[in-house]
């Protein structure tokens, strides 16, 4: 199998993958793809009563991905819509799409598309078991549940939401559940993928990992 200029990262919800996927791609002035994020906008523009078979082309016409600050800005046209996409409401209702086969047909070749020469982070569930297997580096990012709960719990409260951490818990195990058993591209990591456990960790500390796997196994 010939290697393409991809670094995959995935993992479950929560896990960092975003962060870790952003200074990447800042470090070593790659291409981003937040393939959660496709998701998420698929069930956005689901919920505002958008029809299936026209949600592909309002993202692939409308939508904008922006890196201000660190964050990944989303712009519908002119309006960010960043915040709304991280609420709660469409997380679980992303994660419930994309166990179906049509969605997740209907993102694939936009998440392919992202890929360029001059290369790409893509972060998500099955990057590099499934849209980019020929990727040159796989790492599958996770931690414990009560750890990434408590991050979620974080940026939530940052982001002035209101959370319960015994339900974040909960809705963290759900999803965790759903995305493993499923049929379609269940949550697992590639055989040839760098597992990263970072219950123990720093941002920092995995991103310096990351950064020595980059230099030794992409660049």
């Amino acid at each position: 199998m010939n290697k393409i200029n991809v670094i995959t990262i995935d993992g479950p919800s929560a896990s960092g993958k975003g962060s870790l996927a952003r200074e990447i791609a800042k470090t070593f002035d790659l291409s981003i793809l937040d393939s959660g994020s496709l998701y998420r906008l698929y069930a956005y523009f689901a919920k505002e009563g958008i029809k299936s078979e026209l949600i592909s082309n309002a993202i692939q016409e409308n939508i904008e991905f922006k890196i201000s600050n660190q964050d990944l800005v989303i712009m519908n046209i002119d309006n960010d819509i960043t915040n709304k996409l991280r609420s709660e409401s469409i997380a679980s209702l992303a994660s419930e799409l994309s166990s179906k086969e049509e969605v997740r047909n209907a993102l694939f070749d936009i998440q392919r598309s992202f890929y360029n020469d001059q290369g790409l982070v893509a972060d998500g569930r099955d990057m590099g078991t499934v849209v980019f297997r020929e990727a040159k580096l796989k790492i599958y990012l996770t931690a414990s549940v009560e750890v990434r709960a408590k991050r979620r719990y974080l940026e939530l409260q940052n982001r002035g939401q209101e959370v319960n951490m015994p339900a974040l818990i909960a809705d963290i195990e759900q999803r965790d559940l759903k995305d493993s058993s499923r049929e379609l591209s269940p949550l697992l990591p590639a055989d040839d993928a760098h597992i990263i456990d970072s219950s123990k960790m720093s941002l920092e500390d995995v991103i310096s990992f990351t950064k020595n796997l980059v230099r030794e196994e992409y660049l």
